[in-house]
């Protein structure tokens, strides 16, 4: 059945707690406000909540630095009002999965005070140390040009520690069995507090071998078996999203190739060739990735996504890539991060165009796989690029020409609200897009809500249809007895296409528009003739309207071996 497996067909929305509303009037977002926004995330049509972390932290890295992992830290409210919130998801049909960050811990976790103070402590294996600093100390930065070393010494414990990250996040050392238990207890409490399932942070760092004397790491892969078995067993439909920046060739590794592994994952290498399409007009390289990440097992799924939390990550590209993804859309070094990414949020990044804008999302709503939306960004949100490194994107969620944009009481929020320029809350906001029929919020609720009603997209198998033209991108989805085709046009300026829809017979004959009136109608030589607008697209689903009195109950694709059911 169509919801047999939650995750292939819905909509994922991204959210941090402290950043997207404060009841409590302390400055700070949190569980209640978060409750009472609930209606808002049902009516633009989410499926699904993806929580950034609310645990127990000093906050020196947005609560990656996790201090208690079986806790709430108290400027976001109680358990108890995390139980509420996700009561009130559930009676909404709403999901959530939360951020699991099991790669390292703060330094003020009691577990690493333990393993520093004592050589004999327990914890002490939890950690990964050494006595000399390593020789290789100076490599494998996650932030490079802001982190100096992996390697930190540390004055009582008389040692170095390693850190992939930050130098206030040691590394666990995910090796030792006991974190791996460890680790699976951390799930099954959350599971039991109404958890759907996990996005896990940074995953290859957690599976990789770690030590002085590891020269070069090696990815454990059957403990991403050992972390799916659990779930399984302990909430059948629970899943986890992988934080997996790799190269397709290794995808099936992660996924696991009996679909054992990673319920999803996120598609890094489509992301950055999308974004590489979208400054160049070019979508060769894009239609290549998308071949490159099509093996999955049935049961898995990709998250797709514009934009997230951290900085969009362009190391996957050449260098000439780069350098044009770099000219359109960060051409100032304020606005590029780690030497290989910019930190920046989608609408500003296009220059506030409505029109790509709505290409942007109408393509990350058409590839293969789940939506993952970052909050804010149906509404496009701006940035404050005179906060440091990734902050600047993570900016309060402004609801109202209130002061501080709705979100707090406070006469000072931890995090401030945008307030000077076009994208100030004064001029971004949901009150005033919501009276605004045209608005960027009410386009939003549209297209998630036609979205959802396009499971070939989730379900089915895709294909790219050549045209003459790169600036112009047409796909296809085949799922059982139904196909649906998008086109899109990656330029700014008009253009002309024609092509045929691959079916045969009659069946590709007629397209009917799912977001407007302009039917396509082939001519006789089965060839579709479109005229885009710049930056147009266009959502057909082909054949008629009838398309659920001919959906089959199984995938006659699969069953016969053949191209299209029909």
């Amino acid at each position: 059945m169509i919801d047999d497996l939650w995750y292939k067909n819905g909509v994922i929305y991204c959210l941090s707690v402290g950043t997207y509303m404060d009841a409590n009037g302390d400055g700070v977002g949190d569980f209640k406000g978060l409750l009472r926004r609930l209606d808002y995330l049902h009516g633009l049509g989410i499926t699904t909540i993806w929580l950034m972390p609310f645990q127990t932290s000093p906050g020196r890295d947005d609560g990656y630095d996790i201090a208690d992992y079986y806790s709430v830290d108290p400027r976001y409210g109680t358990l108890g009002d995390f139980v509420e919130f996700t009561h009130g998801c559930k009676q909404r049909g709403i999901r959530i999965i939360i951020d699991l960050v099991v790669n390292h811990t703060s330094d003020q976790h009691h577990w690493f005070k333990e393993a520093r103070r004592d050589k004999n402590s327990p914890y002490r294996d939890w950690y990964v140390w050494s006595d000399k600093k390593p020789a290789n100390a100076n490599t494998g930065m996650v932030f490079p040009g802001v982190q100096k070393t992996t390697w930190t010494r540390d004055k009582e414990a008389g040692a170095y520690y390693f850190h992939r990250f930050y130098d206030f996040q040691p590394d666990l050392n995910t090796s030792n069995p006991h974190v791996q238990a460890e680790i699976l207890k951390i799930m099954g409490f959350w599971i039991q507090l109404g958890v759907s399932g996990f996005r896990m942070d940074a995953v290859p760092f957690v599976i990789a071998t770690k030590g002085a004397k590891v020269k070069k790491s090696v990815e454990q892969y059957d403990m991403l078996r050992a972390f799916r078995e659990f779930l399984q067993w302990r909430q059948g439909d629970a899943i986890i999203l992988a934080e997996a920046n790799v190269l397709p060739e290794t995808d099936m590794e992660y996924f696991g190739r009996d679909a054992d592994r990673m319920h999803m994952m996120f598609n890094f290498h489509v992301n950055q060739h999308l974004f590489y399409a979208l400054a160049s007009a070019d979508s060769r390289p894009l239609a290549k990735a998308l071949k490159a990440t099509k093996p999955r097992p049935a049961s898995a799924q990709w998250g797709l996504f514009l934009r997230n939390h951290d900085e969009l990550d362009l190391g996957r590209l050449t260098k000439a890539q780069r350098d044009t993804v770099f000219r359109n859309f960060g051409p100032d070094k304020d606005m590029q991060l780690y030497d290989r990414g910019i930190r920046r949020r989608l609408a500003p990044m296009l220059g506030g165009d409505r029109r790509r804008l709505e290409l942007a999302y109408s393509l990350m709503c058409t590839l293969p796989g789940t939506p993952v939306i970052r909050y804010g960004d149906e509404i496009a949100m701006g940035d404050d690029l005179s906060l440091p490194e990734r902050n600047c994107a993570r900016t309060p969620m402004q609801w109202s020409t209130e002061p501080h944009g709705g979100f707090t009481k406070s006469d000072k929020p931890a995090c401030p609200v945008i307030d000077k320029g076009p994208y100030g809350y004064q001029h971004i906001n949901v009150a005033k897009q919501r009276r605004d029929p045209d608005s960027m919020l009410n386009w939003t609720e549209r297209i998630v809500r036609m979205r959802k009603e396009v499971p070939e997209i989730g379900w089915g198998d895709f294909a790219i249809i050549a045209t003459r033209d790169p600036a112009v991108f047409v796909m296809r989805y085949d799922w059982r007895n139904n196909s649906v085709l998008f086109v899109h046009n990656l330029d700014d300026r008009p253009r002309e296409t024609a092509f045929s829809t691959g079916l045969p017979g009659e069946a590709g004959a007629h397209l009917i528009n799912l977001l407007a009136e302009d039917h396509s109608h082939a001519d006789k030589r089965g060839q579709h003739r479109i005229v885009l607008e710049p930056y147009g697209y266009r959502w057909y689903r082909v054949g008629g309207l009838d398309y659920l009195l001919k959906r089959s109950d199984i995938d006659a694709t699969t069953a016969r071996g053949n191209k299209h059911p029909g």
